[in-house]
């Protein structure tokens, strides 16, 4: 191949690399500007695709289904509005595109993990289980809701990490040194010993919909590999985003389940990670190795 038709090749890559992602950032933009959840018929329509093709780019774009992205987005919208102390509960329903309290409400739980009267309150009414242990990496505090782990945090004095806990759920029914907890400790632990054993738990993910994109993309990263917060931003979507991918990943609240530590500089070197750099060291040299 001559250098002319490569390079022509490439521009031509990269025009349709650029093509998609407007094409998904429109499409973005609708799901935003809804006062409901459009259908993906309606979507499709809107960019002159297929709902079939539509479909597919959408999330190979993003990470997530059009339907998890305005899922996403209304449970944003959602905190958003809860966190507002002048508006009401019945103004923040609509606000985040529900239409009516019956449809909210049952889908309530899903997107706040627990009733929006206890979100707004800090968490008062929600049980937290948790419990504090040590590995290898100094300090572990795992923490669970009702609908699954809420909390990996690491570091090294334990009463930090109980207060990090009552930071994030200030009104929450905490109640640790729970003796079946324990077990579930134990796995946590077992994984950060040994990352070929796996770490299935159900996680309670509570973020904007930007940092729910991240966070998924980076539970798509193997053991024992390492992706550029550059690569990430490309892969959900959002190319120029790269500072916004990195504090996503700086404010990943369950560690270790949600891989932020596989995330590296685009030259390689490690950044910064929340529980610090030699612990972020000592996960990957252990997923290397095994």
């Amino acid at each position: 191949m001559n250098t002319t038709l490569a390079h022509k090749t490439e521009d031509d890559q990269s025009d349709t690399a650029a093509k998609r992602t407007a094409l998904v950032a429109r499409a973005c933009s609708l799901i935003e500007a809804s006062e409901t959840p459009p259908s993906l018929h309606d979507l499709a329509a809107k960019v002159g695709m297929s709902p079939f093709h539509f479909h597919r780019l959408f999330k190979a774009e993003t990470g997530l289904t059009p339907k998890a992205y305005s899922s996403a987005y209304r449970a944003r919208k959602l905190r958003e509005g809860l966190s507002s102390p002048d508006a009401s509960i019945t103004r923040a329903i609509y606000d985040s595109g529900f239409n009516s309290n019956s449809r909210f409400y049952e889908a309530s739980g899903q997107l706040l993990g627990m009733h929006p009267r206890n979100y707004r309150a800090g968490g008062a009414g929600a049980v937290i289980r948790f419990a504090v242990g040590q590995c290898s990496l100094g300090a572990i505090l795992v923490a669970q809701s009702q609908r699954g782990i809420c909390a990996i945090l690491l570091g090294d004095d334990p009463d930090c990490l109980v207060r990090d806990l009552q930071d994030q759920f200030p009104k929450a029914e905490l109640i640790g040194r729970d003796n079946e907890f324990e077990q579930l400790i134990a796995q946590v632990v077992g994984f950060i010993e040994a990352p070929s054993i796996g770490l299935r738990l159900p996680l309670d993910i509570q973020g904007t919909a930007f940092q729910e994109r991240v966070w998924r993309a980076l539970r798509e990263i193997p053991p024992g590999t390492t992706i550029s917060y550059t690569e990430i931003a490309e892969r959900i979507g959002s190319a120029k985003a790269v500072r916004a991918v990195a504090q996503a990943c700086a404010t990943n609240p369950i560690a270790v389940a949600i891989p932020c530590h596989r995330v590296v500089r685009r030259n390689g070197d490690l950044a910064g990670y929340r529980w610090g750099v030699d612990r972020k060291r000592e996960l990957l040299r252990r997923e290397a190795r095994a």
